[in-house]
């Protein structure tokens, strides 16, 4: 008897993926902060991809993902491209940054993207980051954005992208 080959990291979880929302209002939410998501046909390697298998990627201005691809990776690497200033973003190619602070930053950021997409919302998109495996020092992403992450929100208000009262998502067009 053969054994079998193990699962991709958090496959078989019931994670919230593109196929279950559709490409339409995630695509709208990243054309919002000037970037575009590119659709890669299913079972197709996705380019700019640092974990492989169904993770989002990123190259450019250019969130990648598959119908299969997690709402919560497609949401993580929109970030790491969100918190850029518009001329940093063309250099990226797969791995964003190498900054703990930034890293942080868009673990909360996620969240609040999940609020921008009907249906989804932020206790949904923490609720899949644990059950994908991400881990935080009060064990779980809610925790962590709400007990944990002063600095975090510290970091994206003072990069204009969240209201310091509501710690809600600024609008990239207001003003």
């Amino acid at each position: 008897m053969q054994a079998e080959a193990p699962l991709p990291f958090g496959a078989g979880t019931g994670v919230l993926r593109l196929g279950d929302i559709g490409f339409d209002a995630p695509a709208a939410l990243l054309h919002r902060y000037g970037l575009t998501l590119q659709r890669v046909a299913d079972g197709a390697p996705i380019p700019g991809s640092y974990w492989g298998d169904a993770e989002a990627g990123i190259i450019g201005c250019t969130v990648y993902a598959r119908g299969d691809t997690p709402v919560h990776s497609l949401l993580h690497e929109a970030g790491h491209l969100i918190v850029l200033p518009p001329g940093r973003r063309a250099q990226v190619h797969t791995d964003a940054t190498d900054s703990v602070p930034e890293e942080d930053a868009v673990c909360v950021l996620q969240g609040l993207l999940g609020d921008a997409l009907p249906g989804v919302g932020r206790e949904r998109i923490w609720a899949d980051m644990d059950a994908w495996g991400y881990t935080f020092r009060l064990g779980s992403a809610r925790a962590y954005a709400e007990q944990d992450a002063e600095a975090a929100w510290l970091w994206l208000c003072d990069h204009g992208l969240v209201e310091p009262g509501s710690r809600t998502l600024v609008d990239p067009h207001a003003g």
